[in-house]
């Protein structure tokens, strides 16, 4: 649940901010009556992200069990490397996304409301998709029976959007630059438990060899039906006896992403802190008033 609960706040965090950018900067500038098509194409966002989703887990239903985890694993796969690129992404460019969300808007308002809802939909829409891909693989990887991998996103995603709000209104001052990292190193380490059970379900649709071959077998000692074994589970997606290629993938994954993640210097670790929809570090100044 903790897992799904960090997919949410982080995602649902990134496109709160791109929100609040967007009409803080529609109600500074005296253009309050473009703020209902930005909302509109918000709107489209969000629906379109959850339709997806739905026929993620509907859709799937119907196919063989065979089908099921090529299309599991495959997607599992997908949605880590856009995760990767997301968390990497944001410690790059999130100095310039004010200006560059700025620059957007700018062009859309010369063109007209039909642009707004494009602009607006863009923005978020990306965020939207990325989060239903990667819900549904990390819901799937955990696969317990219970709803609480989805309440975990539910609640990270309105506490996203109280944050944003607090924002917003001047109310929270919060390090953006350091929680953007810390999270985004969590959201590596859950992402690499999603990889190796997306290869795990390749071998189970017979694409993939080694399914018999097990690396190590400690479920004597962490059962998985046990409060901690569900807790690992949850987590990291822990499995007591993985595959040689489960453990392989793992590795090579996790250790590599995390020391590029967290270097000093070079492409990963970015320069400056993420801007607020205020321009003022990680301390914005309250919008004007309707």
């Amino acid at each position: 649940m903790f897992s799904n609960y960090l997919i949410g706040l982080r995602e649902g965090l990134e496109a709160s901010l791109v929100v609040c950018i967007l009409i803080a900067y529609l109600v500074k500038t005296e253009r309050r009556d473009a703020i209902r098509p930005i909302w509109i194409g918000i709107s489209i966002a969000v629906l379109i992200a959850m339709g997806f989703g739905f026929v993620l887990e509907f859709g799937s239903q119907e196919l063989t069990f065979q089908a099921q985890e090529a299309l599991g694993g495959s997607l599992s796969i997908v949605a880590v490397g856009l995760v990767t690129w997301m968390v990497f992404w944001m410690r790059r460019t999130a100095r310039h996304l004010k200006s560059e969300l700025h620059g957007k808007l700018d062009a859309a308002l010369a063109m007209g409301t039909g642009a707004l809802v494009a602009t607006a939909f863009l923005a978020v829409g990306r965020e939207g998709l990325e989060t239903a891909l990667f819900v549904w693989a990390s819901v799937h990887a955990a696969s317990d029976g219970t709803p609480r991998p989805l309440i975990g996103v539910a609640l990270g995603l309105a506490t996203a959007v109280l944050l944003g709000w607090l924002f917003y209104r001047g109310a929270l001052r919060i390090n953006l630059a350091k929680f953007f990292t810390w999270t985004g190193g969590m959201l590596v380490v859950v992402a690499a438990g999603v990889l190796a059970y997306g290869f795990h379900d390749l071998q189970e649709a017979d694409i993939l060899p080694g399914l018999t071959s097990v690396a190590f077998d400690i479920s004597g000692t962490i059962p998985p039906d046990s409060w901690y074994g569900t807790l690992l589970k949850g987590v990291f997606n822990f499995q007591p006896d993985p595959t040689v290629l489960q453990v392989t993938v793992w590795l090579l994954y996790l250790i590599p992403t995390l020391a590029v993640f967290f270097a000093p210097v070079g492409f990963a670790s970015g320069k400056g802190k993420v801007k607020t929809p205020d321009d003022q570090g990680s301390r914005p100044s309250k919008a004007p008033q309707a």
